[in-house]
């Protein structure tokens, strides 16, 4: 036995002896193949070396240089950084070229293609500049892992990947311009059935979820975010032991439930992002017992958090923002000690945080912005001793901050802005006094009062400081301290009621500003323009006055953003090349006292947006700026020709001048092109052709108040976006142009006060979106008659018809289709103004005018119980009154005066409860007039020559068995007179009355006297959010 175990032992060693012998021979001559070697360095010549995605390295520290720099010739390449060779033949193996700088195109014919031993490649997170994933990778038949992520390939993938059936892991991800073939991603998955790792976020798949994927028991790894999915994710259990990511992220056609897993699962990771996700967290989520991270986002869910949550002890990462879950927060997530993030915002939360969450020592992140907390921070959440973050800002909280919050010395960024929180800010800053590490403080936008006090300073490492808005009570000026902290990199105490001059910042550290929207007055102080950081500059709407050097605004090398609107500065131009603001972006200057002819050309080609309204500049040297997307030049001095603007533009007006000449069709270059508004100015000429249709993106064209004559241009494109079309007061012929039916998105048609000679224009009625409609003060002739559409104007809320020579009976038809103004529920409806965003409509429509319409009074005007006015007058109706009338309830001003009306007043009206005016003069009716509510408040005026009328207001007292005749008298008419106009309340909750009559002035109280003549103007205004228009209004003034 013994003689055996000496064999075996001396064998061994043996054969060992010879095994190092072996190795010591190889290892004295090189391993790597010349051929694969001279391979390698034609790889590298076929890429330069450039840096890029350097910040995200750097960020997360994260190794990222030029491997293939140390390759050298004449050296072993199994040496060499990024290369794997087999010990025993020194075929190259393993590419790991990742993070190396690498750019250029992977042709088809490179050397990278000649590795056929290969069984790893790693390319990922360089920039291939749009190579494809050709044919080449197909190649590698004994590939295992392939990674060719976030390196820039784009176009169709080749289905020769997946011939690779070696494959064990495949990422692809990042890659966002590629996409597979028809049915690619079908192949891929069924002949990859080794696939342990499977990462295609970001690459077009244009297909289903694959149930298939769910059978392979070997998965490890799916990631699959922004693949276009579509269909429903599989309601069954899914039986994956060895799942350990799930990533579904941004497939926003997917839908489902959330995925329901078996007791026996390893997952750690769980990602999801689509609103087509719905229903509620069930309880078995508890089965998720491995589970780190959990990540919904913009999912449907409802319904509350189940309480098993609790169960999941090793989550440290609990993302659940803006899914729609509400009720409380269940007290077991305090259970969750290892969590590290809690982020739970922008969901429906109400009720109190639970004070369990004071048991999460380990959380470092807590955001529950934008739920509907009530009541106070609990005090708990001060054991938090970890946290860096906290996150408060829009839920509605109140009452005082908890002394406890002063706990959390680690704290980093802290925001609560938007809640109701009150109290002295000096006692709020002192609680923060011990936050050494504080970087960023948001307290805007709560009810805070007095002074910030010295104890700021202690903040040293403060970067960002946000005390903005009105709900803050900030008064008096801005401390001293603040100019002192060489830390502070923003700054923002907008919207409060500081006064006093700006003061002379001491580091030039900043890099945003804002004051705006307060009481500052005094020069804009000359240390700003020494801030060369500074990105950001926002002094708009205060009482700053003085001159402005352009030469040293150029100083402000990094700025992008530029506004001080609403000030009283003026500005003197330099021809110094350092005032040209090389990165400027953002110039608004709006509301101030700049004159004479601009010539500041600075930003010629980055200015995106330019605001120089409200000023009093007579003009331009040139318009030099490439990329300029909105240009405001309204309310000037402009003089001369109309400026033509960059091609870029999408935003153009400059009404309100003394622009004068014709029109050029260079305008029509501008293809892009939004918004025109060229109105009060005093431009002739006759309209270019293309004026209809240069731009697809057109929405707003406005000509109005000037002296254009001929035609109304003929052509519109085909699915244009026009919206508003304002041709009022020129000099305009010819008929309304046919092709306008094609403009479905028509809201406002305004062709007044012009020379159009045309009968009603039945066919405006197909255009489902038009609101507002206006004719009065032209040509147009006949009677209006019936429609041949079956639901005409179903949308239309003010039509004015006014000075034309319209005649027969009031049609019937139309005012049955008016379903705008009917059954409206003013309760649940939002007043809104006509157009969106920077360019708002607001209506103002004349009553006067004459008109030849006759007969009875159509009843169905009775069932537009929406009405704000009726203006019926100066016509030659006939009839009574219909008692229909008292359903028009929300009915503030009603004119039947100047008609052959007779009868009595129906009884109905006095129903009328929000009924300011009533004009029935100067017709035949008689009778009692009626008594209560609104009747009691008219004068005699109301009533002026109905001889048969009798009682209270007149002098005339009723009998009671008296039956007056009707007046034969004839009526006599008066300048001014009125026709048939109808409009509805504002737009939204009914009809505009004019323009601040029906959305203005009845909004905030009944005017006691109605102005009988309205002038005619449908105008635009231009509102910015944080433009104090009252401000604005009073300057002008």
């Amino acid at each position: 036995m013994m003689s055996k175990l000496l064999l075996l032992c001396f064998l061994f060693f043996l054969s060992c002896s010879q095994l190092l012998s072996f190795s010591f021979s190889n290892s004295t001559k090189p391993l790597c193949p010349h051929h694969q070697t001279l391979a390698l360095l034609q790889l590298t010549q076929s890429f330069a070396i450039k840096k890029s995605y350097s910040d995200y390295f750097e960020h997360y520290h994260l190794p990222y240089y030029p491997k293939t720099e140390s390759w050298k010739k004449g050296s072993d390449c199994c040496s060499w950084d990024g290369v794997t060779c087999d010990w025993v033949t020194g075929h190259v193996i393993e590419l790991d070229l990742s993070c190396s700088w690498l750019f250029g195109t992977i042709h088809s014919n490179t050397t990278l293609f000649l590795f056929p031993h290969l069984q790893r490649l790693n390319l990922a997170f360089n920039d291939f500049n749009g190579s494809s994933v050709s044919a080449g990778f197909g190649r590698f038949s004994s590939l295992t892992h392939l990674n060719l992520s976030g390196s820039g390939f784009s176009g169709l993938i080749s289905s020769e990947i997946s011939h690779l059936s070696n494959l064990v892991s495949l990422d692809l991800s990042w890659n966002f311009d590629t996409e597979f073939a028809p049915h690619g991603f079908n192949s891929l998955v069924q002949n990859l059935t080794k696939l342990q790792k499977l990462h295609l976020g970001g690459i077009s798949t244009s297909s289903v979820f694959l149930d298939s994927l769910l059978n392979r028991s070997s998965l490890i790894s799916l990631v699959l975010f922004d693949c276009g999915l579509h269909g429903r994710f599989p309601d069954h259990d899914i039986h994956l032991p060895k799942l350990e990511v799930l990533d579904l992220r941004r497939n926003d056609d997917l839908s489902g439930n959330f995925p329901r897993f078996s007791e026996n699962n390893s997952l750690t990771k769980l990602y999801l992002s689509s609103k087509n996700f719905s229903g509620e967290l069930p309880a078995s989520i508890r089965n998720l017992k491995s589970l780190t991270t959990l990540f919904l986002y913009n999912c449907g869910f409802s319904g509350s958090i189940p309480s098993s949550i609790g169960n999941l002890k090793s989550l440290m990462n609990l993302y659940l923002y803006n899914c729609g879950f509400l009720g409380y927060i269940p007290s077991s997530i305090g259970n969750l000690k290892s969590l590290m993030t809690l982020d739970l915002s922008d969901c429906e939360f109400s009720g109190s945080i639970p004070s369990s969450i004071g048991n999460l020592k380990s959380l470092t992140t807590l955001d529950l912005s934008g739920c509907e907390f009530s009541g106070s921070i609990p005090s708990s959440i001060g054991n938090l001793k970890s946290l860096t973050t906290l996150v408060l800002y829009d839920c509605e909280f109140s009452g005082s901050i908890p002394a406890s919050l002063g706990n959390l010395t680690q704290i980093t960024s802290l925001f609560l802005n938007r809640n109701h929180f009150s109290g002295k800010i000096s006692k709020v800053i002192n609680v923060f006094n011990n936050f050494r590490n504080l970087i960023s403080l948001g307290l805007s936008s709560n009810n805070f009062s007095g002074q910030l006090p010295p104890s700021i300073r202690n903040l040293t490492n403060l970067q960002g400081l946000y005390l903005s808005d009105n709900f803050n009570v900030f008064n008096g000026t801005i401390p001293s301290l603040l100019y002192t902290m060489p830390s502070l990199l923003s700054l923002d105490l907008s919207h409060n009621k500081l006064t006093g001059h700006i003061g002379e910042f001491q580091f030039d550290s900043l890099e945003y500003i804002d004051l705006s929207m307060n009481e500052l007055h005094g020069s804009i102080p000359s240390s700003i323009f020494k801030l060369v950081n500074l990105k950001s500059l926002d002094l708009s709407s205060n009482n700053l006055r003085g001159v402005l050097e352009t030469s040293k605004i150029g100083n402000l090398r990094n700025l992008s953003e530029l506004d001080l609107s609403n000030n009283m500065l003026s500005l003197t131009t330099s021809d110094n090349s350092n005032s040209i603001l090389p990165n400027i972006l953002s110039l608004d200057f709006s509301n101030n006292s700049i004159s004479g002819v601009w010539s500041w050309n600075m930003g010629k080609d980055t200015l995106r947006y330019l605001n120089l309204s409200y000023n009093f500049i007579s003009g331009f040297e040139m318009l030099p700026w490439k990329n300029l997307y909105i240009l405001d030049l309204h309310s000037n001095l402009l003089q001369g020709p109309l400026p033509t603007p960059p091609n870029s533009t999408f935003f153009f007006s400059v009404s309100h001048n003394k622009l004068s000449g014709e029109i050029s069709s260079l305008v029509c270059k501008a293809s892009s092109m939004g918004i025109l508004d060229l109105s009060n100015n005093n431009l002739n000429g006759m309209l270019p052709h293309c004026l209809g249709n240069f731009s697809k993106d057109l929405s707003v064209l406005n000509l109005r108040r000037n002296q254009f004559h001929g035609t109304i241009p003929q052509t519109f494109l085909k699915g244009n976006a026009i919206r508003n079309l304002d041709f009022n007061d020129n000099q305009l012929e010819g008929p309304v142009p046919r092709s306008l039916i094609i403009s479905r998105k028509l809201e406002v048609l305004d062709l007044g006060n012009n020379k159009i000679n045309d009968t009603f224009p039945h066919w405006l009625g197909t255009l489902p979106e038009l609101q507002v409609l206006v004719l009065r003060s032209n040509s147009f002739h006949g009677h209006i008659g019936c429609s041949k559409i079956k639901s005409p104007f179903v949308s239309l809320r003010i039509i004015d018809l006014a000075h034309n020579d319209f005649e027969g009976d009031l049609p019937d038809m139309y005012l049955r289709s008016l379903k705008a103004i009917m059954n409206v529920d003013e309760g649940n409806t939002t007043r809104k103004y006509i157009g969106e965003g920077y360019y708002q409509d607001s209506i103002m429509v004349t009553i006067k005018g004459f008109n030849k319409f006759q007969g009875k009074i159509p009843k169905s005007i009775g069932n537009l119980n929406s009405l704000r006015e009726l203006n019926l007058s100066h016509n030659n109706l006939t009839g009574h009154i219909p008692s229909s009338f008292g359903n028009l309830k929300s009915l503030e001003s009603l004119d039947l005066s100047s008609n052959e009306l007779i009868g009595s007043i129906p009884q109905q009206l006095t129903s009328l409860t929000f009924l300011e005016v009533l004009n029935l003069s100067q017709n035949h009716l008689y009778g009692f007039i009626p008594r209560g509510n609104q009747f009691d408040t008219f004068g005699n005026d109301s009533y002026n020559e109905n001889l048969g009328l009798c009682g209270f207001p007149l002098s005339k007292k009723c009998v009671a068995d008296e039956t007056p005749e009707p007046s034969k008298e004839a009526d006599t008419e008066f300048d001014g007179g009125f026709d048939w106009k109808i409009t509805l309340m504002g737009y939204g909750c009914g009809l505009v009355i004019g323009l601040s009559l029906g959305c203005l002035v009845f909004l905030i109280g009944k005017p006691r006297r109605f102005v009988w003549i309205i002038e005619e103007n449908i105008h635009k205004k231009i509102r910015r959010s944080k433009r104090s228009t009252c401000r604005q209004g009073a300057r002008r003034n």
